[in-house]
């Protein structure tokens, strides 16, 4: 009885994890921070976030309802969207800006471009950044911690920590670990990022390589700068950035030196915007720059295969 070698293209080793307990994983690592900042913004804080949620899967089940595609909202990518574009926005933003800033995330991003997978840089950053050019006014509008009772119009607003080092002003290292300071939802408590990030670590739903090189670039960059190093770190969207979006699947290398000069870049980048543009925080912009470049940075440090055609 003769035998047939069968051939097949890889992957050859599949492992048991899926899109749905990948991001099941995130969702939970996102918690504590959505934790804090119900605790530090109130009840807006919720209701804001929940708006995303729920815009973002709405306008996802829609568009493959329309497309006449399978319905994509079981994998929960679309909740992680949703969570992350609330945590990048203001506790005062009007919700009506939040549901433009979710179309934008999943229709324009995502959808338009085939969907997970497909778009080119993070769905949350560049919807982020829609809305910062949009309504700058609004998105620069921060509550002071503990103020905001929902749905009471009146609060008090402040500066965030790097507006504030601007102006000669300093914020204590308590404040911004714990997140008792202006910024957005889920960007101000240090505390609560890191320990979802340890989550994800742990759970290997990312490799620590990308935030560490993230934030040891921007440490390096404030200390060359003159600058307070612990002060660059906590401020900021600086660890949502490295933690939850840097990390995406889609829209960074997978080539560990890709990775490596990803990182580097987002930092290089952040830490210039912080230092000499007009703008106090470079995060979002510096995310958004390297997601263009992932495509060559990939093809710069892929391996060459054993045994394959040099050029």
């Amino acid at each position: 009885m003769s035998k047939k070698l069968i051939t097949s293209p890889s992957p050859h080793i599949r492992g048991r994890r899926t899109t749905q307990n990948l991001m099941g994983d995130v969702v939970i690592a996102l918690l504590p921070a959505l934790a804090a900042a119900c605790y530090l913004f109130g009840a807006r804080a919720l209701l804001l976030s929940a708006v995303c949620v729920f815009s973002c899967v709405f306008f996802e089940w829609t568009l493959c309802r329309l497309l006449k595609m399978d319905s994509a909202i079981g994998d929960l990518s679309a909740v992680v969207t949703g969570l992350l574009l609330a945590f990048n926005l203001p506790a005062a933003l009007p919700l009506w800006m939040a549901v433009i800033g979710s179309f934008t995330a999943i229709v324009v991003v995502k959808g338009l471009f085939g969907g997970i997978g497909q778009n080119f840089a993070n769905p949350a950053i560049v919807a982020r950044i829609v809305l910062f050019v949009s309504f700058s006014s609004a998105m620069t509008t921060w509550v002071k911690p503990f103020s905001y009772q929902y749905p009471t119009a009146d609060v008090i607003t402040t500066a965030t920590p790097l507006a504030l080092m601007r102006n000669g002003r300093w914020t204590e290292y308590a404040d911004l670990f714990w997140g008792t300071t202006g910024g957005c939802l889920g960007e101000t408590c240090a505390a609560a990022l890191l320990l979802g990030g340890v989550y994800l670590v742990i759970r290997r739903v990312i490799s620590p390589l990308v935030p560490l090189v993230y934030l040891g670039t921007v440490a390096l960059g404030a200390f060359l700068g003159g600058q307070d190093v612990l002060f660059h770190l906590l401020s900021g969207g600086l660890m949502l950035g490295a933690i939850f979006m840097a990390t995406d699947y889609t829209t960074s290398p997978t080539t560990t030196w890709g990775r490596v000069l990803f990182a580097f870049g987002c930092g290089a980048i952040t830490i210039l915007i912080r230092l000499f543009g007009s703008y106090a925080e470079g995060v979002s912009f510096a995310i958004l720059f390297m997601n263009l470049l992932t495509p060559y940075l990939e093809k710069a440090t892929l391996p060459r295969v054993i045994g394959g055609a040099t050029e």
